[in-house]
C-alpha cells in the first residue's frame, strides 16, 4: 500500500465511498465501478478512481471493484480495522444521543468512557457506561488506552476539556461545541459545528434562489 501524503480532501472522502459499499454489500452487490459510485456520489469517477490510486490498484479493468474487497481495504486505510477506543465529555442530550449512535454502529470506534463535571450527572448510565467525574479523565484514557477524545460541552468550557484531553495525551479531538479550539500540532482536531453548517446552508438556499430569478429575467 503506497505512502504518499494524502489531502485532507481525499481522507474525509474515503468514509463517503465506504458508507456506500457497506450499503451495496448489504444488498448482495458484489461489483461495483467507479462509474456507478460516482452517480450514488454525485462524484466525477475519475476522481474516485484517482483517490483510490494514492492506495495501490484495487479495481479490475472492465470488472470495476470487488465489494467486500474494498470495504477491507478501505477500513485498513482508515485504520477501523482494529478497535479504536473513545472518551466522550459532555453527558448532555447530544452526549446521550452520540453515545445511543455508537451502541448499535457496527464501526470499530467506541465509546468506552463518558466524563462530565456536573454533580447531578455524575454516576447516571449511558448505555452501560457510568458517567464519570472529570478528576478521572486521564487515569481512565491511560488505562483504556484511548486514542480520540469527543467534546459535547458548551462553548465556554470547550477550551478547558481540550487542554485536559491533550494532557492526557490523546492523538485526535473531534469537537461539538460551536467555539474555535487550540491544540499542539500533533493533535489532530475536527469541528462539527452544527450552527455553522446550517447558516452556511440558509446561505446557499438563498443563493440558489437569487440565481434562479437571475435566470429568469436573462
Amino acid at each position: 500500500m503506497k505512502h504518499a501524503k494524502i489531502s485532507e480532501a481525499v481522507v474525509r472522502r474515503l468514509p463517503i465511498y465506504l458508507q456506500v459499499l457497506n450499503e451495496l454489500n448489504s444488498r448482495e452487490i458484489q461489483t461495483v465501478s467507479s462509474q456507478e459510485l460516482g452517480v450514488k456520489l454525485d462524484l466525477n469517477p475519475a476522481q474516485i478512481r484517482k483517490d483510490l490510486a494514492y492506495f495501490g490498484e484495487f479495481g479490475r479493468k472492465g470488472i470495476g471493484y470487488d465489494v467486500v474487497y474494498l470495504i477491507e481495504i478501505i477500513r485498513q486505510i482508515l485504520k477501523v480495522n482494529q478497535t479504536i477506543k473513545v472518551a466522550l465529555v459532555g453527558a448532555g442530550n447530544l452526549g446521550h444521543a452520540l453515545c445511543n449512535y455508537n451502541k448499535y454502529s457496527k464501526d470499530n470506534m467506541k465509546i468506552t468512557a463518558v466524563f462530565d463535571d456536573h454533580a447531578s450527572k455524575i454516576g447516571t448510565s449511558i448505555n452501560n457506561l457510568i458517567v464519570k467525574p472529570m478528576s478521572e479523565l486521564a487515569a481512565t484514557i491511560a488505562e483504556q488506552n484511548i486514542r480520540i477524545g469527543i467534546i459535547t460541552v458548551p462553548a465556554f468550557e470547550a477550551q478547558n476539556v481540550a487542554n485536559q484531553f491533550v494532557a492526557a495525551g490523546v492523538e485526535g479531538i473531534l469537537n461539538f461545541a460551536p467555539a474555535i479550539l487550540r491544540v499542539p500540532d500533533e493533535v489532530r482536531i475536527h469541528h462539527a459545528d452544527f450552527t455553522r453548517e446550517l447558516l452556511s446552508l440558509a446561505y446557499y438556499l438563498n443563493h440558489e434562489g437569487e440565481e434562479s430569478d437571475e435566470t429568469a429575467m436573462d
